[in-house]
């Protein structure tokens, strides 16, 4: 009995380790390009309004043994849908909204403020970021190119403009669509300093060294406007 519980014990610490490495790990995330801005796309069909209640931007951070996961509420969007197919798009991402997901006086008093500041985000000066689609094309995986996403049917491209900087990126993503809504969802890496965010990009500082690779997760969710909504069968 005594060797059994010993297993256990020795099994449970394990996996708490496992789980604490795992916090302390730059997240996965497939690469996004990023080029120079371009044309955006010409939306035609069918406009779907994002539920901004539903969705939502993750980032995540990284130092030397450390991540800082936070969220962005969306103010608005709206997708074009036409034959089954994304035409186009436009998202505006609410950068005051910011909010970390941990707790204590540390993360809430010391680094969001730090995070708000002209360091990174400056969001007094730039309170809001923009995503606006310029393609939308069938993903498929060669092998080679493969996405972290299960499931990822489209490749997107967009221009993401944060801080008066804007940057076209493009990534996998799994879009799934019905005649009444849209779900979509990607997890990519970006480097920051696309954007003018240097801040602590210096190995040097040791310690203090902070990644120039962000991860971003979305998770978004449209619907066709409730007047335009097909009945369902009856």
């Amino acid at each position: 009995m005594k060797t059994l519980f010993s297993l256990k014990t020795a099994g449970l610490a394990l996996m708490v380790g496992l789980a604490l490495a795992s916090c302390n790990e730059a997240p996965k995330g497939d690469k996004a390009t990023i080029t120079e801005e371009k044309t955006a796309a010409n939306a035609t069909g069918q406009t779907f309004v994002v539920d901004t209640a539903a969705s939502m931007v993750q980032f995540t951070g990284n130092g030397v043994g450390k991540n800082h996961p936070g969220t962005f509420r969306l103010n608005s969007g709206s997708v074009s849908i036409s034959g089954n197919q994304v035409t186009g798009g436009e998202f505006i991402i609410n950068i005051k909204s910011l909010s970390l997901k941990e707790q204590g006086e540390m993360f809430q008093t010391k680094l969001k403020p730090h995070l708000l500041s002209g360091d990174f985000f400056d969001a007094d000066k730039f309170g809001t970021a923009k995503f606006e689609i310029t393609k939308v094309e069938p993903f498929k995986s060669d092998g080679k190119d493969t996405s972290l996403v299960q499931g990822a049917n489209f490749s997107v491209s967009g221009n993401f403009t944060l801080k008066g900087v804007t940057k076209n990126i493009t990534f996998p993503a799994r879009i799934e669509l019905d005649e009444n809504a849209m779900e979509a969802e990607a997890n990519f890496n970006i480097d920051r300093r696309q954007w003018q965010m240097n801040y602590g990009n210096d190995k040097t500082l040791g310690d203090k060294f902070i990644s120039e690779t962000v991860n971003i997760e979305l998770d978004l969710e449209a619907k066709k406007p409730a007047g335009n909504a097909t009945a369902s069968a009856q």
